[in-house]
This record gives C-alpha cells, sequence and structure tokens, in this order.
C-alpha cells in the first residue's frame, strides 16, 4: 500500500489548458496516479479519484464522509465563513439523517410529478426556441440552454414568474468558483438573500398552498419527522440550484458534441428513439459534472492501493471514470449506440445512496430540448466551427461546460 502519488501531473488540472480538454490529463491519471493528493488553490489537500472501480467504491463508501458539519474546519479554509444554513440538506448529510430528509422529499418528488411537468417542460422548449431567430449566429446558452432548466425548476418549485430573474442572479453568483476574498464575500451575501427569499416564499405556501413541490413539503413539515424549517429552505435551495446549471450545461456540451459529430446528429434525427440512449452516452461522454461534490475521511480509508488520512478531502473525478478503458471500450468516441451502456453505467448522475435525485426530471428536460431543438431546425450548424469550442474557465472545476454556444439555426439541411 502506498500513502502518496507523484502530484506533478495532478497540478496541470488547474491550467487554462486543462479546462479546455481536461481528457489527456485525467488518462494520465488513471495510469499513473489513480489516487492522487493534490494541493488545488482554495490550499486544501486533496485526494482526487479518477478510475471508474475506485470512483464507484468511493460513492457510496461510508467512511467517506458527505457531512460537511463534520468536516467544518476543512470546509471553511475553502469557502470561508459563508452561510452554512443553505446547506441543511441531503446533499451535505450522511445517514440517518440523510436517509431521513431524502425520504421525505422523495415522497413528495416523484416519478409521477415528473412526468406531469412533460406537457408543461415541451411548452417551454417550444416558446424559447419560438422566440430564437434563424438564419443568424445566435449563443443558445442564454437563449436557450440556461432559461430552459431554470424555468421549470421554478415551475416544480413554485416560484412566480415575476421573481425568476432575481433568483438565477442569485443562483449564478452562489455557483461562482473563486476562492478570492472578495468572491467569497459576494457568495455569502448571495447565500444571505436566498436563504430570506426561500424564507418568506415557504410562509407564502404555509399561508396560500399550491399544487407544486414546495407547498407538498411545506404541508408535510407538521407531520412527526417531517422537514424542519431550515431544513426546508435548504431543500428548496438545493433543488433549485442542483436543477439548474447542471442541466443547462449539459444541453450545451450535447448540442455542441452533436453538432461537432454530424453522423451521431443524422442518427438521433434518423431515429428518435436513439435520443433516450444518446442522453445517457452523452452524459457519460462529457457530462455537466466533472466532479463528485467534496468527502471526507473519517478514518484511514485505502483505495485504489493509497491511504487516503482521516481528515483528507476526497474528490472524485466523474469526467475521468466515465471514459476509463477498464470500463467501457473506445471511451473518447461519442456513439449514441454504444452497445451496453444501460442507464446505471456512467457514474454521471453519481452512485450508491447520493444518486442524483433529480436525475429523472434531467433526462426528460435533455429528450425534450434535443428532439424539439433537432427536428425543428435539421440545419442547424456552428456558427465559427474553425475556432472551436470555448469551454468555461475557472479557478478549479466543479462544472464542465461551454462558456459560449454560438450557433445558426435553419429550418433546412
Amino acid at each position: 500500500m502506498t500513502t502518496t502519488q507523484d502530484p506533478a501531473v495532478a497540478a496541470e488540472k488547474c491550467t487554462a489548458d486543462f479546462r479546455r480538454n481536461p481528457h489527456p490529463v485525467y488518462a494520465a491519471l488513471r495510469d499513473t496516479a489513480p489516487v492522487c493528493p493534490m494541493k488545488p488553490p482554495h490550499g486544501v489537500e486533496t485526494y482526487l479519484i479518477t478510475r471508474y472501480e475506485d470512483a464507484r467504491a468511493a460513492l457510496s463508501d461510508p467512511r467517506l464522509s458527505k457531512d460537511m458539519y463534520g468536516g467544518m474546519d476543512a470546509y471553511r479554509r475553502i469557502f470561508g465563513d459563508s452561510s452554512v444554513s443553505l446547506d441543511d440538506n441531503m446533499l451535505n448529510a450522511d445517514a440517518p439523517k440523510h436517509t431521513r430528509l431524502r425520504k421525505l422529499v422523495n415522497s413528495e418528488f416523484t416519478p409521477r410529478r415528473v412526468e406531469a411537468l412533460r406537457p408543461k417542460i415541451q411548452d417551454i422548449v417550444d416558446r424559447l426556441l419560438d422566440a430564437c431567430p434563424t438564419g443568424e449566429a445566435l449563443d443558445l446558452l442564454p437563449a436557450f440552454a440556461f432559461p430552459l432548466p431554470i424555468t421549470v425548476i421554478c415551475e416544480l418549485l413554485g416560484v412566480p414568474p415575476e421573481e425568476r430573474t432575481h433568483m438565477q442572479h442569485l443562483s449564478t453568483t452562489v455557483a461562482q468558483t473563486g476562492f478570492s476574498k472578495e468572491s467569497k464575500q459576494a457568495q455569502q451575501k448571495a447565500e444571505e438573500d436566498l436563504h430570506a427569499y426561500f424564507t418568506d416564499l415557504i410562509a407564502r405556501k404555509h399561508e396560500h398552498p399550491g399544487e407544486d413541490l414546495l407547498s407538498a413539503l411545506t404541508e408535510a413539515q407538521g407531520k412527526d419527522g417531517g422537514l424542519t424549517e431550515n431544513e426546508l429552505v435548504s431543500t428548496a435551495f438545493l433543488l433549485m440550484f442542483a436543477g439548474h446549471k447542471t442541466t443547462a450545461y449539459l444541453i450545451g456540451n450535447a448540442v455542441y458534441h452533436f453538432l461537432a459529430n454530424p453522423a451521431q446528429l443524422r442518427a438521433v434525427q434518423e431515429d428518435p428513439e436513439l435520443v433516450g440512449p444518446a442522453v445517457e452516452e452523452l452524459v457519460r461522454y462529457d457530462g455537466s459534472v466533472e466532479s463528485a461534490t467534496f468527502r471526507y475521511a473519517t478514518e484511514d480509508v485505502e483505495i485504489g492501493g493509497t491511504r487516503i488520512p482521516k481528515g483528507a478531502l476526497v474528490q472524485i473525478a466523474l469526467l475521468s471514470a466515465n471514459r476509463d478503458p477498464l470500463k467501457f471500450d473506445a471511451p473518447d468516441e461519442f456513439d449514441v449506440r454504444r452497445p451496453g451502456n444501460a442507464q446505471s453505467a456512467h457514474l454521471g448522475f453519481g452512485h450508491g445512496s447520493h444518486y442524483c435525485l433529480g436525475a429523472p426530471l434531467a433526462r426528460l428536460e435533455m429528450q425534450l430540448a434535443l428532439t424539439s431543438l433537432f427536428s425543428r431546425f435539421p440545419g442547424i450548424a456552428l456558427a465559427a466551427p474553425e475556432a472551436g469550442p470555448k469551454w468555461m474557465e475557472v479557478p478549479f472545476p466543479a462544472f464542465r461546460g461551454l462558456a459560449e454556444l454560438p450557433v445558426v439555426l435553419a429550418p433546412q439541411k
């Protein structure tokens, strides 16, 4: 058993070149340092896991805790003294608290409620595409990819239309990845504003409940074992935050890769039944969640022959695991007809007890978005293919997404 690995290659993870194309660095890590200690810009040593089998095991290892309160010192060193009031949710909890919170939300966030949103999501997709100009360069991210999921999650939660722009602005501020004093202060202020907003919205749901998910969770508050007030506020934030950026970036990544691979685009245009498998392949090939959220070791843990010491932070590179050639044949190829790529094979939505609660909603949004976009505009093309994609450049990766996606929408090929 080893205790350290050469971290030199891991340092590349924070460069602009890595942001443009992280996959060669991850391939080198899988070969030479699959469980690698690195010190990112936030200054807290973190063990990075890159192989599929190691990642899958780590995602369900109870010794790798998600309880941010137990690892508060490390989290404060990374994020500063930001408000923890928005973190009192299932994402940042272990069993038995995680079990209780997830069961409560699961009881209302049902497949039936998600499927009931299908006509509403289709209507949102249609209205957004109606507003898109044709025959000229258009950045598809602000025009379509970003407004679609934030509108859907606001519909699900029952956020009034006139309050959604403000919500999106606060969410964007919280999501920014920066470790400067100014960045942390801006994030803290946005978290405080979001906490105040959801507290007020929940009070309104108490007075005037609707048919939305937040109203249902609010009505369940008074029942035995129901969500506390702060748990409900934090859960509303989690559903909004997790249901927005991840799906928005995934839509952008998907459209780009289809346009960069016209044979794959033709395949789904000719056979719409391939859209479902194509979504799974896209999540595997270039998903929007590059790394799972932090865990920390509650005791010494051996993974992949490396000892992770008690108290160390752990980051699981989902993007790398999903291109592990030990798991997937020709993993660097985008293939909508990839055999055996069942929905449970890739780790893009996680694994174990923290598997993404909103995965069914993300799948539905993706399928409706791609089907409508490519059927309405079969001649869609990149506006400047020679320039190559412009990926987000951030100090340390959490999301994998484009900074812009200039396309030309054409109703004919």
